[in-house]
């Protein structure tokens, strides 16, 4: 009974995880400046892939699994957050401005 309650739970969150993803590609795709981009492809990507980590977690349950687990998500949570401020800092020093916005319904 238990497992299959964290079977039907890692479900539930490998498909958030999973819209949470393709939600943060469309944003990247629709959005028209840098930094709008760049916050689109980082917050919701970077809990979809939590989500979709710990989807596969509930599923699997082994303990070596759940260490490259832990380890993923952390070197994930290490690692996006200075690739974006880095990317911030060159757009500000090369002076990139910020774009219009795209017009309603485009």
């Amino acid at each position: 009974m238990l497992e299959q309650v964290l079977d039907i739970a890692g479900l539930v969150c490998l498909l958030l995880g999973s819209l949470l993803c393709l939600t943060a590609a469309i944003g990247v795709l629709r959005f028209g400046d840098l930094l709008t981009r760049m916050h689109a492809g980082t917050k919701p990507q970077v809990l979809g892939l939590l989500l979709v980590l710990l989807g596969v977690g509930l599923r699997l349950r082994t303990g070596i699994d759940m260490g490259m687990i832990v380890l993923i998500g952390l070197f994930q949570l290490l690692t996006v957050p200075v690739a974006a401020q880095l990317v911030a800092r060159a757009a500000a020093r090369t002076g990139q401005k910020r774009s219009e916005p795209p017009p309603p319904g485009a």
